[in-house]
Parts: C-alpha cells; sequence; structure tokens
C-alpha cells in the first residue's frame, strides 16, 4: 500500500538561517521516499503539518498542497499500467521537483520547462517567486497549458474558468469542523493572469513567441477585490494617535508605525528600510526616496513633522517589530480605539492616499509618492472617495 503525507524537517537539521524543508513522503511498505517541495520555514512557522506565523503562509501551503496533488496523480498514473514495485520514484521526483536553473530547454516548444527556467533566473522577493512557482505548479495541474502550440485566446479562457473552480485550502481546523471550502477569490485568480502576463511578457520580448493572448484580452480578467479598500477617517486616524499606551511596550511601538504609515504611505517592508540618515535636506522639507522592496519601483515622498518624530524617536528608523506581530497588535489597537474596522499594515498605507486625495494631491502626483507601476492602482482610491460623496447624496434623499 502506498501512503503519501507532507513532512517538515526529517532529518532533524537546521540550516544557517534556522530554517528546513518541507517534503512529501511516499512510504511503501517499509520504504520511504522523499520529494522536496522547495519550501523552506522556521521550526516556529510550522504547525500541525501546515506553514503558519508568516505573511506568505496561504501561497506556500497551497503550494505544498498542489504538488502532494501531482505525486499523487503521477503515482495513479504508473498504477494505472503496473503495480507498486514498478514505480520508478526518481521519473516521480523528475516531473514534481523544479527543474535545476542550469537545465536546458531541449523541447523548443515546451512553454511550461521555458517559464520554470525563467523563473530560476527572476530577481525578485522570496515572496513573489513563490508566488511564480505557485503559479507553475497550477498550470502544471491543469495538464492543458504546457506547451506554447497551446496558447490561445480560448486556452486562456478555458483556464480562467478552471481557476474559478478551484477550492480555497482550508486549515485543519476548518477541516475538522466540516466547514464548507470556499473557492479562491476573484483577486487570486487575477494574480495568477497577471504572473502568466508577466512572463509571456518576457517570452515576447525575448522572441519566443510572436503575440500574447492578453494583448486581445484587455479588461477581461477582473481585478476582484480592487474597490473594496479599507481606510481610516481623520477622526479615526487622530483616534488611535491620542491613545495612552505604556512607552517600551510592542503596542506602543506598533502604533507609532502605524501612524509613520498614515503620514508617509509607506508598505511595512519599505518603511523598516527606512532610515533618517538616508534622507535629503531639501530647504526647510526632508525628502526621501528609495526604490519600493516588493517590486523596484522607486517613490519620492516628505517626512512629514509628525512622521519625522516617529522616526527621531527610534534613533531614525522603525523599531524592529516583525510584520506578524505588527498585525496582531493592530487589532488590540483598534479594540482600545473603538475602531471596527479591520486594522492591518495595509490600512495605514490606504489611509495616507485617500488623506491626500482629500487634501488636493493630483492622482499622478499620489501615484509618484507610492510608487505604484499604473495609474489605474492609485485610481481605486478615487473610487473609494466618490462612493463616499454618492453616500452623502443618500442622506440628503
Amino acid at each position: 500500500m502506498i501512503k503519501t503525507a507532507i513532512i517538515y524537517n526529517h532529518r532533524g537539521r537546521f540550516g544557517k538561517d534556522g530554517t528546513a524543508p518541507v517534503e512529501i513522503r511516499v512510504t511503501v511498505g517499509r520504504r520511504a521516499y522523499y520529494v522536496n517541495t522547495g519550501v523552506q520555514v522556521r521550526a516556529r512557522e510550522w504547525k500541525l503539518g501546515q506553514v503558519v506565523n508568516r505573511q506568505d503562509s496561504e501561497e506556500l501551503n497551497e503550494r505544498v498542497g498542489i504538488m502532494l496533488a501531482r505525486v499523487d496523480g503521477i503515482i495513479n498514473e504508473h498504477l494505472k499500467s503496473g503495480t507498486e514495485a514498478d514505480i520508478d520514484f526518481e521519473d516521480v521526483r523528475r516531473h514534481v521537483k523544479s527543474p535545476d536553473k542550469r537545465k536546458r530547454v531541449e523541447d523548443d516548444d515546451d512553454m511550461l520547462a521555458w517559464m520554470e527556467n525563467e523563473v530560476a533566473r527572476l530577481c525578485h522577493s522570496k515572496g513573489t517567486l513563490s508566488h511564480y512557482r505557485t503559479l507553475l505548479a497550477r498550470l502544471a495541474e491543469y495538464g492543458q497549458l504546457r506547451r506554447w502550440s497551446d496558447l490561445s485566446v480560448e486556452s486562456i479562457s478555458r483556464w480562467d474558468e478552471w481557476l474559478h473552480t478551484i477550492k480555497k485550502r482550508q486549515s485543519n481546523v476548518e477541516i475538522k469542523m466540516k466547514i464548507p471550502a470556499k473557492n479562491i477569490s476573484q483577486g487570486a485568480v487575477h494574480n495568477y493572469h497577471k504572473n502568466m502576463r508577466a512572463l509571456l511578457g518576457r517570452a515576447l520580448k525575448f522572441g519566443i513567441i510572436q503575440s500574447s493572448p492578453y494583448e486581445r484580452m484587455r479588461g477581461d480578467i477582473e481585478r476582484g477585490d480592487i474597490e473594496t479598500v479599507e481606510f481610516l477617517t481623520d477622526e479615526e486616524r487622530d483616534r488611535i494617535e491620542a491613545l495612552t499606551l505604556t512607552e517600551g511596550r510592542v503596542i506602543a511601538a506598533a502604533r507609532d508605525m502605524f501612524m509613520f504609515q498614515c503620514y508617509t504611505g509607506m508598505a511595512y517592508s519599505d518603511m523598516m528600510a527606512f532610515s533618517l540618515k538616508k534622507c535629503r535636506q531639501d530647504g526647510d522639507a526632508i525628502t526621501y526616496s528609495a526604490p519600493r522592496i516588493k517590486t523596484g519601483v522607486w517613490f519620492y515622498i516628505q517626512i512629514l513633522p509628525k512622521a519625522r518624530a516617529v522616526a527621531e524617536k527610534y534613533g531614525g528608523s522603525m523599531p524592529d517589530v516583525c510584520n506578524e506581530v505588527f498585525n496582531r497588535k493592530l487589532k488590540d489597537i483598534a479594540k482600545e480605539a473603538g475602531i471596527t474596522k479591520k486594522l492591518t499594515t495595509h490600512v495605514g498605507r490606504h489611509t495616507f492616499a485617500t488623506w491626500a486625495l482629500r487634501n488636493g494631491v493630483p492622482i499622478e502626483r499620489l501615484a509618484k509618492m507610492l510608487g505604484h507601476t499604473k495609474i489605474t492602482q492609485t485610481q481605486r482610491y478615487a473610487k473609494v472617495l466618490a462612493q463616499d460623496v454618492y453616500a452623502e447624496f443618500e442622506k440628503l434623499k
């Protein structure tokens, strides 16, 4: 009998960075075979068979789950034509594991192999690369978009339909409570298309393909949750700023970091890379510019007095509070301030954007402040404010 399971650090060894691999174990009788998923996490980031305590936990768990499904699928294909003894586990590994970076694509029509090699060359953050690898796993799972000759508007549309049937990965608690699994969100579907479009764009640039199906599908793929932007009003922001919190505690540091975001619009990763030493004195103003950690797009801002006061309070940069703890403390802060909105690190950035627009900052300049790659990313804030205006007419009615 063949059994498969997800295993963490079966050798009991940790790397220099404190991480260990998540693997898929295939047990045949008394023998065990292991397939590395490429996911490396710390011990505190693994619990009850799942990745936890990370911003990208959901993506990593989804990737491991997809690879487990691929292992099961390959084994089942072998069993159709033979017995357990006939299974070549090296062949299973070759079909599941990501290829070596130096591996050459011998089949010119093998789109998936080219994409796997291309992703291995990308110089993006770990989180972004994780999204690309999940995309590759989804394409392999789908199985009908593996070759360049498969590419067409119709095939991308069929893939989109298939993506809408995928169920969101559940936690062990949800499974035990028999909570029905929901389909992944439109936002998640859009992200698959976004990364697919980016890879096809590179193929187009390198002359591998002559056109991309997405060129004829502009506007066909909805962004999903683009208009549901949560932000604080000036009164709510001021309420948080006025909270009396014990200095020296993490909750006070989290409040200060959130206020820094409200007055700069920086994302968490960019805020943690900030330092007053990197700023420039431009007359009476202190200015700061840097490429965004996530995208590499430059943003340009002036450090307002309240944001500068926060930085000076902590020696010129932000206190060392990890993203997970930061978001958890923000929930406590919301309770303290009597705010019912779900407070996260993104809300601080959204609050700055809507505050700037309400005070007359042109949307094109706001895009430069936020480091957006496209003006459409910034326009969602204008749409949110327009909804507020329409709500006022409801009062008049």
